[in-house]
């Protein structure tokens, strides 16, 4: 199996994927833990992918969207976007509200 092929399936199997520098108890830049701590405040289940363990995947999960940075974060296989854009979208109830649409119980449902 292909690296895309891989990072296709977990993007695929998950309803909300991130893959980061680190774990989601141990996150290894800020930008990912700025978006773990996002995702756990507002209660939404995701799987975190460790790029650092894997320069392919490292690599690979650049080329499977086309953008330069790290973390990225999937919701229902659709890349949604990085660390500025998620935060921005948290700030503005979008993220909440993008999670609620695609069918994602977060712990805060949206009125």
């Amino acid at each position: 199996m292909s690296i895309q092929d891989w990072i296709k399936n977990e993007v695929d199997s998950n309803d909300v994927v991130l893959f980061m520098k680190g774990t989601p108890n141990f996150p290894q830049c800020g930008f990912s833990g700025q978006v773990v701590q996002i995702l756990d405040y507002v209660g939404a289940p995701y799987k975190g992918i460790n790029v650092l363990e894997d320069d392919e995947l490292r690599n690979g999960i650049k080329e499977f969207t086309n953008w330069p940075t790290i973390p990225q974060l999937y919701v229902k296989g659709e890349f949604v976007g990085g660390c500025d854009i998620i935060r921005e979208m948290f700030q503005n109830k979008e993220l909440q509200g993008l999670l609620s649409e695609k069918g994602v119980a977060t712990s805060q449902q949206t009125a």
